[in-house]
């Protein structure tokens, strides 16, 4: 199992990644462990939006990189609705919203 996620940080900018741990993952971002990305240690890491489950690493891939490709605009949006069917070429029904 693999997890596209979105990450709100303080400066308000929105990081997304993969990892197959979310929990794992998210403190490591939290945390700004060493192996946090460069990013989240720049722009702390303040609160996970949303994620997405999927079966295998190149659906995860194919969601960050459409995710990381879109406007800010529209990740502020898909973070409040957590409709991917609005993305290019995502399949919604290859991924599952991921709820705590």
């Amino acid at each position: 199992m693999y997890y596209t996620y979105m990450l709100r940080c303080e400066d308000q900018s929105i990081y997304t990644g993969i990892t197959t741990d979310l929990e794992r993952r998210m403190k490591e971002h939290f945390e700004k462990d060493d192996k946090c990305a460069k990013y989240t240690r720049r722009h702390t890491a303040k609160k996970l939006e949303c994620a997405w489950q999927s079966e295998n690493r190149i659906l995860a891939s194919k969601l960050e990189y459409a995710i990381k490709h879109i406007s800010k605009e529209e990740k502020e949006k898909l973070i409040q609705t957590h409709e991917l069917g609005k993305i290019n070429k995502i399949e919604e029904e290859n991924y599952k919203l991921w709820k705590e």
